[in-house]
Formats: C-alpha cells, sequence, structure tokens
C-alpha cells in the first residue's frame, strides 16, 4: 500500500510540473506583451533588448491621445516645461511629442462593450429557449435542424465576407452597432443551442412534471425550475459567446470604419507620426485583455461547474 501511494503521489508530481511548464509557455506571450507595453519608446527598438529598465506609462498615454511632433526648432521653453502637465511631460521626454488631442481607444472600447455585451445577452437569450424547445418538445427532424444550426457555425467568415457585405450595404447597417450585433447573434447562437442543449438534457424532466403538475404553466416551469438550475450552463456559454464577439476582427475589420468600429479592427493600424507605435500597441492589446479576464473571474465558480457539467451521469 505504502508503494502505491508512492507511485501515486509521483504521478501527481509529474502531472503538475508538467502542467506549470505547459502554463508558464502560455504565458510567455501575455508576459511579451504587457512587458512591452511598459517599457520606454527608446528601449523597444533597443537590440540585444534590456532586461533591466525603468518602467513607463507613456505606452498608455499615447494610446488614449493624438500627438504631434515638435518642429525643429520650436522646443518648449522651460517655463513651459514646468507649466505642462505630468502626463503632457511624459510624452515630451520620450518621444518629443505634444498632445493634440483624446484619441480614438476609448470611443472603440465602448463600441467593443455595447455590441459584445448586446450580442451576447441576445445570443443567450435565443440560445437558451431555442434548446429548451429541443431539449423538451418532439420537434420533428430534431437532428437534422440541429445539424444545420451547427453547420452556420462550420463556415469561415471569409466566405460569406463579400455577400455580407454587399447586404448590409445595401440595407444601411454597414459601419453600425446593430449590424455587428445581428451578425455576431446569428454566427454564435448556434454554439449556444448546442452547448445549453447539454445542460438542459442533464435537468431531470420530472421536476417541470412535478411544477405542472401543481398548476404551474410551461412558461412559469421553465423560469422557475429550468433556469435556476440551469445558470451554471447559461454563464458558461455566456463567457465563451463574449470572448467570440470580443475578438472576432475579420467582420469588424470589413464592415465598420468609424462609427462602430472595434478594437480588434482599430487596434493594428496605429501608426504615429514616428512610425508603427509598438509600445501604444501593447498597452492596447493589454487593455484589450481586461474585460475577457474580468468576466471570466467573476464567473470561473460557474465556468469551472459548468465544463464539467453532465460528467457524471445517473
Amino acid at each position: 500500500m505504502a508503494q502505491v501511494r508512492e507511485n501515486k503521489g509521483a504521478r501527481k508530481a509529474i502531472v503538475a510540473v508538467v502542467l506549470i511548464i505547459f502554463t508558464i509557455i502560455y504565458m510567455i506571450p501575455l508576459f511579451y506583451i504587457v512587458n512591452t507595453s511598459f517599457r520606454p519608446w527608446a528601449d523597444i527598438r533597443e537590440y540585444p533588448p534590456k532586461l533591466i529598465y525603468q518602467p513607463s506609462v507613456a505606452a498608455f498615454i499615447r494610446i488614449f491621445t493624438a500627438r504631434a511632433v515638435y518642429p525643429p526648432g520650436q522646443a518648449p521653453t522651460e517655463q513651459e516645461l514646468k507649466d505642462m502637465s505630468t502626463i503632457e511631460r511624459i510624452v515630451y521626454k520620450e518621444t518629443n511629442e505634444r498632445i493634440v488631442r483624446t484619441g480614438d481607444l476609448p470611443r472603440r472600447y465602448l463600441n467593443s462593450l455595447i455590441i459584445c455585451v448586446l450580442s451576447t445577452m441576445i445570443t443567450i437569450l435565443l440560445g437558451t429557449t431555442a434548446a429548451y424547445g429541443f431539449s423538451r418538445f418532439p420537434v420533428k427532424g430534431k437532428d437534422d435542424w440541429m445539424f444545420f444550426i451547427l453547420s452556420t457555425r462550420m463556415l469561415p467568415p471569409v466566405i460569406v465576407g463579400i455577400p455580407v457585405f454587399l447586404m448590409f450595404r445595401n440595407v444601411g447597417l454597414n459601419d453600425s452597432h446593430l449590424g455587428l450585433i445581428l451578425l455576431y447573434v446569428a454566427f454564435n447562437v448556434s454554439f449556444a443551442v448546442w452547448v445549453l442543449k447539454g445542460f438542459i438534457d442533464e435537468i431531470p424532466r420530472e421536476y417541470e412534471d412535478a411544477a405542472l403538475v401543481d398548476g404551474y404553466s410551461r412558461f412559469q416551469a421553465f423560469r422557475k425550475i429550468v433556469l435556476p438550475q440551469s445558470v451554471t450552463g447559461i454563464a458558461a456559454t455566456a463567457v465563451f459567446v463574449f470572448i467570440f464577439a470580443w475578438n472576432e476582427y475579420a467582420f469588424a475589420f470589413m464592415l465598420t470604419r468609424n462609427t462602430a468600429q472595434t478594437v480588434p479592427a482599430w487596434l493594428p493600424y496605429q501608426m504615429g507620426v514616428l512610425g508603427f507605435d509598438w509600445g501604444a500597441a501593447a498597452a492596447g492589446t493589454t487593455l484589450f485583455l481586461i474585460p475577457p479576464m474580468v468576466l471570466t473571474i467573476l464567473l470561473r465558480n460557474h465556468l469551472v461547474r459548468g465544463i464539467s457539467f453532465g460528467a457524471v451521469r445517473k
């Protein structure tokens, strides 16, 4: 018995070491992005790169502002430097620039939040009701319908890019929040239906039958019995749907230019007057990662239970 316990302990230790190694490997790109976002302008282009440097928030300032370079011979005087705000002084010392106005990132960030939050809510609403219908009612041709719904997820966006662009242009949905919301719902609802149907299938029908016998309507049974027990699955599905919409690039690039442009379509093309600003791009990417991370952390308990839900069957 002692030998068996030692072998199990050794196997667990090996598995733990392997998982730690893979975690470190997967975290390297994230570390590189965050590290670059705090590097001063001169250190980003230095080769070989410095391992030790003085961290700077100038890249975050640059991603939030539009700037212009001081012309030769028009550098600010000592008094003007003293009158500058701390933010303006940081930018000037690193890139010899002055802040002209607030940049476009706040607006693009707000666009991403509006489009992704609304599309996720609509997707979960449609996905939950459709999944409940497929799970509880004898739908004719159910397997064919389920396969058709899944097949919409198999379609690469580039295949329908031109038809969708022409259709949206004709109906006036190009560069609009509504257009991207409808498009993201159309592409993500299939995923939501398939995942949520699996969760609802695991909820015993006897609970609903008992509620119906007690005088509940079908909708009341769905709202008071099924929904509370499927919260875990809904939360897990919402996290994935939100991440899919938040990271989407192809449609956002093809269908938006200004009004509804999201961060993924805007961020790669941030050319400053001094060339491509890698520090600002890294800072914008770091900020872009925050909402999915916060949502995942807030719903982590539901997410863990949701991933393992149905692993042990009756």
